[in-house]
């Protein structure tokens, strides 16, 4: 199959590290202009740079905002007025027991991992669905459907990601925009490689190895039996971006390795 998006303009937020970087550089490989967020313009300027390693002929720029916020979403939307395509990948987790999680944690996740799609989605896709041509993926998690006892405010907001992509999926029928969901299990990010960094250090095993058992311990589940790679998961937002995919939407696409026991 061979995904041209040549012509098409790709926002993915959170950009600068792991899935977002992964699905930057896939989306380049397909010929469309990519625009690149992060936080900070150090992480930008450094995603950039990987994505023109990787892709050498990528048409890329940057756009550095905290989309968590009412203000961030707003500059981005003011630098970048329209898009082709939306990838809200932008988002943060980390174990906390519930009975100690305060008030604003639960906002912050919300905030970042909601707010941020809805608010992008609400600017960028009328004009989609006025070309008669557009895709949004939000990046959603298996925590949505298997919530981890130890992040019930991430697995929380992952199901309500679910929810926004298939409403508005629905809100755009048949104008020939498209909203899915993507639904990552364990991945071998940063974020996973540093959580395990102690254990490889005292254990003497791989970060492969750390992670498999990982996956064992807390997944164990999961039918491929380890961690996916970020290229693993950026292979089927790619393809959710493509013209392709004209006939999926409203769909929840797990790349969890098999995690969720469900038909």
């Amino acid at each position: 199959m061979q995904i041209d998006l040549t012509g098409k303009t790709a926002i993915v937020t959170g950009s600068t590290l792991g899935i977002g970087l992964a699905a930057a550089k896939g989306l380049a490989a397909t010929g469309a202009h990519i625009v690149v967020n992060g936080r900070s313009q150090v992480a930008v300027d450094k995603a950039l740079a990987a994505v023109r390693a990787a892709v050498p002929a990528a048409r890329v720029s940057g756009f550095a905002a905290d989309l968590g916020t009412p203000t961030g979403c707003a500059a981005l939307i003011a630098a970048i007025p329209a898009c082709d395509i939306l990838v809200n990948n932008v988002g943060v987790y980390g174990p906390q027991d519930f009975f100690e999680i305060p008030d604003a944690e639960w906002t912050r996740f919300f905030e970042i991992n909601v707010m941020s799609g809805v608010r992008l989605s609400r600017a960028y896709v009328p004009a989609m669905a006025a070309k008669g041509w557009g895709r949004v993926v939000f990046v959603s998690s298996e925590s949505a459907l298997n919530i981890p006892a130890d992040m019930i405010h991430y697995g929380f907001t992952k199901t309500g990601v679910l929810s926004v992509a298939r409403g508005l999926a629905k809100r755009m029928a048949g104008t020939g925009v498209t909203v899915n969901s993507v639904l990552p299990g364990p991945t071998l990010s940063e974020g996973l490689v540093e959580m395990m960094k102690e254990t490889v250090e005292k254990m003497g095993v791989s970060v492969e190895q750390a992670a498999t058992d990982l996956v064992m311990a807390i997944r164990p589940s999961s039918i491929i039996r380890r961690a996916a790679t970020v290229e693993e998961v950026a292979n089927m937002i790619v393809y959710a971006c493509s013209t392709q995919a004209s006939a999926t939407t409203g769909a929840a696409l797990r790349v969890d390795g098999g995690v969720v026991d469900t038909l």
